[in-house]
């Protein structure tokens, strides 16, 4: 039945519906999930770098080394940066900036390069960080506007 059709017979109008959702999903908690795994990754990438920047010796390697041959300090300094811009990006995920998301998204990115890099150094721990930044990228890239609503 028109609108018209229905003012003639003296009912009411169907109500508007709008078709755009502002309250959140609850796919709000995945992102809320990447926010704090990109500050745990952050500080798990930071003592990575310490420890590499301060005891070379505690990595070891296979017969084959690592995929980049780089001293242990350099990618110390480059796992330690890495983790404090990850950890800044978490922060700012839980405000809903999108600076923190296009920032968590190519932080995982590289994290993910990173890692695969250093996987001859520590095989288990690296295939589990890069598992956690695919994670991480998926939630932020899908339904990363959706915290921003919340708030």
């Amino acid at each position: 039945m028109s609108d018209t059709q229905q003012r003639q017979e003296g009912a009411a109008p169907a109500p508007y519906t709008d078709v755009r959702r502002n309250e959140p999903t609850g796919w709000v908690g995945l992102v809320i999930f990447a926010g704090v795994m990109l500050v745990m990754l952050g500080g798990f990438q930071a003592m990575e770098g310490i420890v590499a920047i301060i005891r070379d010796e505690y990595y070891l390697v296979t017969r084959n080394g690592l995929i980049i041959d780089l001293d242990y300090t350099t990618w110390g300094w480059i796992h330690l940066v890495l983790g404090l811009l990850a950890a800044a990006a978490g922060v700012g995920i839980f405000a809903g900036q999108m600076w923190a998301r296009v920032l968590g998204i190519v932080i995982a990115v590289m994290s993910a390069l990173a890692n695969m890099a250093f996987l001859a150094a520590y095989p288990i721990w690296a295939t589990i960080m890069i598992a956690v930044d695919v994670l991480i990228i998926y939630a932020l890239s899908m339904h990363g506007r959706e915290v921003k609503a919340q708030y």
